[in-house]
Formats: C-alpha cells, sequence, structure tokens
C-alpha cells in the first residue's frame, strides 16, 4: 500500500509539473501546413517557449505561435478526442496547432512597413530586409503591394512562403486590419524537436539586427 501511495504521489506530481511547465514555459505544436516553408513544414513538432517574454516584448524576426486573432483560419477549431485532450493539457502531446498560426513577426507597434521598395524589397522604418536567409530561392517578398503602419499593441506578420502564406497581408480588409494583438502571442517557436531529421534552433534572421531599424 505504501508502495501504491508513493507512485501515485510520484505521478501526480509529475502531472502538475509537467502541466505547469506547458503554461508558464514552454508548449509544443504541430506545424499544420507549408505556409512558414521551408523553415518549418507540415507536422514539423516546434517548441513555443514562453519565458523570453517575460523579460522582453515581441521583437522582429521572432517566429511566433498565436491564436488565430478574427477567424484568419475561416474554420471552426475540431475538437480532439478526450484522450488527446488530455495529453495536450498535461503536455505529454503537442498541441495539434487547431486555432493557432505560426508566422514571423516583420513589424511591431510603431514601425511602418512596406512593399516594396525600389529594389523590390520590404522596408520598415525605411530599412530594407534582406529576407534571403529564410526566403525561397527567387522568391518575392510579395506579390501584393502594402504600406502599413503598425498600431499600438498589435504585430504584422507574415509567413516565409510568401506565396502561400494567408497572413496579415491577405486580412487587410478585415477586421483588426491584418495586425495582431501583441496578447494572442502564445510563445515564441525556438526550435523545431521532431522529425529528427529537422531538429534545429530558430533564431532571428541577421537582417533584423540592422542598425536604425528600431526606432
Amino acid at each position: 500500500m505504501s508502495l501504491l501511495i508513493e507512485m501515485t504521489t510520484v505521478t501526480v506530481l509529475a502531472l502538475v509539473i509537467t502541466v505547469v511547465l506547458r503554461l508558464f514555459v514552454a508548449e509544443a505544436f504541430y506545424v499544420p501546413s507549408e505556409s512558414m516553408y521551408d523553415t518549418l513544414t507540415t507536422n514539423d513538432r516546434i517548441l513555443a517557449e514562453k519565458v523570453s517574454y517575460l523579460h522582453r516584448e515581441v521583437d522582429r524576426g521572432d517566429i511566433v505561435v498565436f491564436k488565430d486573432p478574427a477567424n484568419w483560419l475561416n474554420e471552426a477549431p475540431k475538437q480532439p478526442g478526450p484522450l488527446r485532450q488530455l495529453g495536450e493539457f498535461v503536455g505529454i502531446l503537442p498541441r495539434s496547432g487547431e486555432g493557432h498560426l505560426v508566422k514571423r513577426v516583420i513589424g511591431v507597434a510603431g514601425d511602418r512597413v512596406i512593399c516594396c521598395n525600389k529594389s523590390g524589397q520590404i522596408a520598415v522604418n525605411n530599412i530594407a530586409l534582406d529576407e534571403r536567409e529564410y526566403l525561397l530561392e527567387d522568391a518575392k517578398p510579395s506579390n501584393s503591394p502594402f504600406s502599413v503602419v503598425v498600431p499600438p499593441g498589435s504585430l504584422w506578420v507574415m509567413g516565409d512562403n510568401r506565396a502561400e502564406s494567408a497572413d496579415s497581408r491577405a486580412h487587410m480588409g478585415g477586421p483588426g486590419g491584418g495586425f495582431v494583438p501583441v496578447d494572442n502571442v502564445v510563445g515564441r517557436a525556438c526550435c523545431v524537436i521532431w522529425p529528427s531529421d529537422r531538429m534545429t534552433m530558430l533564431r532571428p534572421p541577421e537582417t533584423f539586427k540592422k542598425p536604425g531599424l528600431k526606432k
């Protein structure tokens, strides 16, 4: 009996610790589409860490997981089965991605983001971005022109696979104007954890560190 009580106590404590880690430290997600290809691809498992945003703001270049801000997915989230829900809640299974999206932050509050400048590049606060580090070879920064100023408490996000990403550009005429509330951000995608041949850390590209980019 004492062994059973001890094993039960250890199991419950382990589950509590796992839930706390999922809620406040990091959470695993499936990538549901090709919108971030080939930085991320369908069925990659990524880890969205939450600790960074305890001591800093969401920044340009971050890849973020966020709650659907204005029905961007245009579908009702599918409810997983009870066992799947339990596994996702305690953190032993990655979230399926239903109701969540993953994109790269291009502009933060106060930024003017335009596409394209005379060189065919996206510019943030008149500083051109060199996106060759993460865009597919010969891919255009955007097939549709735009010029926006990011409002307070919001983000302008885009997928790395620009031609296949229904991101901020696709929702400019809808509720919220295509901007994502910072409060919707679940965490920063810090690494691919599965499959094993795609395991890698996800770091902000060098172009977002250019002097003068920040206002």
